[in-house]
């Protein structure tokens, strides 16, 4: 089945780029993981260390990516940071392509 994606997606280059830039940041499977379990909460970041099973510095890595492209929020708390999704509509790309991912297999 082949889908037309002309009428739902803004005219012009700027919005194609805009677009490829924001798959590139979410190309990578641990950023897709970290923006999964922040779509359902906010979390501190030893808490998505704990429930991805990755190093600190590794997640703090991709949090700092996905921060510099403001796909993520922080909020100091004391000697802490909380993170959070800036926009539900992150949650909802990456949510879709695992859902696309599975059907296809």
């Amino acid at each position: 089945m082949l889908m037309c994606l002309c009428n739902s997606v803004p005219d012009g280059t700027k919005a194609y780029e805009a677009a490829g830039e924001l798959l590139k940041v979410l190309s990578a499977p641990a950023r897709l993981a970290i923006v999964v379990e922040l779509a359902e909460q906010p979390l501190f970041v030893h808490e998505l260390v704990k429930r991805l099973d990755m190093s600190q510095p590794l997640v703090s890595h991709h949090l700092r990516i996905l921060r510099d492209a403001r796909l993520v929020g922080v909020e100091r708390l004391g000697r802490e940071a909380v993170y959070s999704l800036a926009d539900q509509h992150v949650g909802h790309i990456v949510a879709d392509a695992v859902q696309h991912s599975n059907e296809v297999q």
